[in-house]
């Protein structure tokens, strides 16, 4: 069964590629068996650069099951997940994920992620785009809001 969610998510890669919608990258979410979210990528055709195939299968299924969190979801990804994806599935909280290509495999084709890892390493002021801290003081006031919030929905 896994072997064939993992070749529709080969499959959605290879569709979207053809169509020029994206890179050769897709993705489907699983639930008890079922598909419930799919997602190829898109970057180049929505000019959207979080447009990873994970990204939209996770918005997809989230979407389709009234959630954001995928609690007993599997994902089944065409490559190795990027940075942001990898950070993208953490926060969707799958119970597992499945690959078929490395991020190296990737890399050969020029899809090379080292850099933004060695980036997350680096001291924020030695990072390639700066980042500076801003009106720390005016922004903490949300957080002290949120801190004191009765209503709030913890994720």
């Amino acid at each position: 069964m896994d072997e064939n969610f993992m070749a529709e998510a080969v499959e959605l890669s290879i569709k979207g590629m053809l169509n020029n919608e994206g890179g050769p990258f897709g993705a489907v979410v699983v639930k008890n068996g079922e598909i419930v979210g799919k997602g190829n990528n898109k970057v180049t055709s929505t000019f959207d650069p979080t447009a990873h195939a994970e990204v939209v299968a996770i918005r997809d299924a989230c979407k389709n099951l009234n959630t954001f969190q995928l609690d007993d979801c599997i994902i089944y990804t065409s490559c190795e997940p990027c940075p942001m994806c990898l950070g993208a599935i953490y926060w969707a909280r799958p119970k597992a994920v499945y690959y078929g290509c490395t991020k190296q495999d990737a890399a050969n084709i020029n899809f090379d992620d080292a850099f933004i890892y060695k980036e997350l390493k680096a001291p924020m002021t030695k990072r390639k785009i700066p980042f500076k801290q801003l009106g720390r003081e005016n922004a903490l006031k949300a957080f002290q809001l949120w801190s004191k919030k009765q209503d709030k929905n913890l994720y």
